[in-house]
């Protein structure tokens, strides 16, 4: 199964940006585009729903993250981008990218997320 490598996690000052990517490494083309990809975020141990997009281009977002962020995902690089505008301390969180067909769901080892002036 491919692994999901996660980057572009750091520190940010509130209203900044930051880019998070993952890769869907050793996973060949055709069963990346099978999956729904998404990203998720934990604090302590509640994990929640940031955003998802479907194989179709479909995306869900979580309510505290509408307009401010935004998911993208590109089958030929086997990538899956989030775009975090507007950042607010509420966000800070261990972001996880996800990758989910059915009830089978996979998740990468998480990138640090840090809003704070």
């Amino acid at each position: 199964q491919g692994q999901l490598v996660e980057s572009g996690g750091g520190l940010v000052r509130p209203g900044g940006s930051l880019r998070l990517s993952c890769t869907a490494s050793r996973m060949i083309t055709s069963t990346f585009n099978m999956y729904t990809m998404g990203w998720y975020r934990q604090v302590g141990n509640q994990r929640e729903l940031v955003a998802t997009i479907t194989s179709d281009g479909r995306t869900n977002y979580s309510d505290s993250v509408k307009g401010r962020f935004t998911i993208s995902r590109n089958g030929s690089r086997k990538t899956v981008v989030l775009q975090m505008n507007g950042l607010k301390p509420d966000d800070t969180a261990v972001y996880y990218c996800s990758r989910q067909l059915g009830s089978d769901i996979s998740w990468g080892q998480g990138t640090q997320v840090t809003v704070s002036s």
